[in-house]
């Protein structure tokens, strides 16, 4: 299995100031990572760096929806081996509640932002024609829950921009793995009492992360399983044929 290692170069979080992002780092870090947190507040940002032990952690205070502040933050580091886009926000607003602006606000965020990232990291790993993106998902443009449209369609519109970004860049670059990852609920300011610790979704994202396998191409996976495509009845008549059944994996940590 190909990893990423801390030789490869620098990972970076968005969002890296609370909750999921926090945990990724500090797990990363553990794994000796040079760490790059991205987040708005750098007293949060100051917190992150204080638990994060092992490795190196650096902040840097970024609005992921500024395409220029984000290029030039990228254009500064070394090579970059690992790109965590985790940053997002969820406001809670019923439709009607909602502006233009408002909406926007949120798309500008949970969309735009990794687009903004995503390139200004791919400029350098298509250069030197190895990295890997994993982009934090979710399901929730397939069951919106009430009063989060804007949140809904950011990150439905992000999975798509997963795959659109596989179907351009696979063939020619098969050593930048990109992936999406649902961490599920969490535990978090964004999630339920009940949810997952975030400590516990870091290792199963971190793990993920870093396994940069050409077969990881394109896969999706939530919490610590990976959820298949949906085959079509042709391809299931071929797997009835051939008795074959393929089994989702599961992320070892």
């Amino acid at each position: 299995m190909t990893k990423v290692t801390p030789q490869d170069g620098v990972a970076i979080v968005t969002g890296a100031s609370a909750g999921l992002g926090r945990a990724i780092a500090v797990e990363l870090c553990k794994r000796e990572f040079q760490v790059l947190g991205l987040g708005r507040n750098q007293e949060a940002l100051e917190d992150t760096r204080l638990i994060c032990k092992g490795g190196e952690f650096r902040s840097q205070v970024l609005d992921v929806s500024d395409a220029q502040a984000v290029n030039d933050a990228f254009a500064q580091l070394g090579p970059i081996a690992l790109l965590i886009n985790n940053a997002a926000v969820y406001p809670r607003r019923d439709f009607l509640e909602e502006t233009p602006q408002s909406f926007m606000e949120s798309i500008n965020i949970n969309l735009g932002g990794v687009v903004n990232c995503s390139q200004a990291a791919l400029r350098d790993m298509t250069s030197r024609g190895v990295g890997r993106i994993l982009n934090v998902a979710t399901f929730a443009d397939l069951n919106p829950l009430p009063a989060s449209s804007a949140y809904s369609v950011s990150k439905g519109a992000a999975r798509i921009l997963t795959r659109a970004m596989i179907a351009d860049l696979a063939d020619r670059f098969p050593d930048i793995v990109i992936g999406d990852w649902m961490p599920g609920m969490l535990q978090t300011r964004m999630g339920i009492p009940d949810g997952t610790p975030p400590e516990l979704s870091a290792k199963w994202g971190v793990a993920l992360a870093l396994n940069r396998a050409p077969d990881m191409m394109g896969a999706v996976f939530e919490e610590d399983s990976e959820i298949l495509p949906p085959r079509g009845m042709k391809g299931k008549v071929k797997d009835l044929i051939l008795m074959r059944r393929r089994k989702p994996r599961r992320i070892e940590i």
